[in-house]
């Protein structure tokens, strides 16, 4: 008898909003559950398929603006694709698969560059085609979306420790541009209701979320 394919579960939404604490803490959970849990985290930074994203996010090729969505779009979702195979057996076997990130950010970081909610559409079309069906990776069966408010975000990105990807520096291309965060943050918010993607804030009325708080809101969001 065939097993039941797994659960594949993504953590998404802004910078700064804690989606690898989240991914972590959700994983340990399942895992305390006594269920078959493994973590994926996007970009895969150190692989080989991660180097053009790591050159992208050191700026050199130019502006995130000037590169436009479609060639980002592209690295990110090469690097996908090189897990894609792992990811597959994993879901095949019936374990579960907490993403931290996947192609909501594309949809958001990249979609945000782009004016209007028409063609935003057409990007998001054309973005399902690239990963969906071109290099078929797997679709989640959730995704997540946390919000913290970029302005805020961006100061809690400068509280992370060192990164492998960006050296000495404390922001990458993105997070160094509150414009860029701003438009990513307001798409994020538009995908939770163009296609019903669950969103947890996590900052609301002045008030900071502890993780533990974030995590339960996201708990009620499963269908275990």
């Amino acid at each position: 008898m065939a097993k039941r394919r797994g659960k594949f579960i993504v953590i998404d939404g802004t910078d700064g909003s804690g989606k690898a604490t989240q991914t972590r803490m959700l994983f340990q959970r399942l895992e305390k559950m006594g269920k078959k849990v493994h973590v994926e985290d996007f970009p895969q930074y150190g692989k080989k398929s991660a180097g053009p994203i790591e050159d992208y996010l050191n700026g050199l090729y130019g502006t995130a603006q000037e590169l436009g969505p479609k060639i980002p779009s592209i690295f990110f979702a090469v690097d996908r694709f090189a897990a894609a195979t792992r990811i597959k057996d994993h879901l095949n076997r019936g374990h579960i698969i907490i993403s931290n990130r996947y192609v909501t950010a594309n949809m958001a970081h990249q979609g945000g560059k782009i004016a209007g909610k028409a063609k935003r559409s057409e990007y998001f079309k054309w973005l399902f085609e690239l990963e969906y069906k071109f290099f078929g990776i797997p679709k989640p069966d959730l995704n997540v979306i946390l919000h913290m408010p970029a302005k805020i975000a961006q100061k809690l990105v400068d509280k992370k420790g060192p990164r492998f990807y960006i050296g000495s520096k404390k922001r990458d291309l993105h997070e160094k541009d509150l414009k860029h965060l701003l438009a990513a943050e307001r798409t994020y918010l538009e995908i939770s209701k163009k296609f019903g993607y669950p969103l947890v804030e996590c900052f609301q009325k002045g008030i900071l979320f502890t993780p533990e708080q974030v995590h339960e809101l996201i708990w009620k969001k499963l269908r275990f």
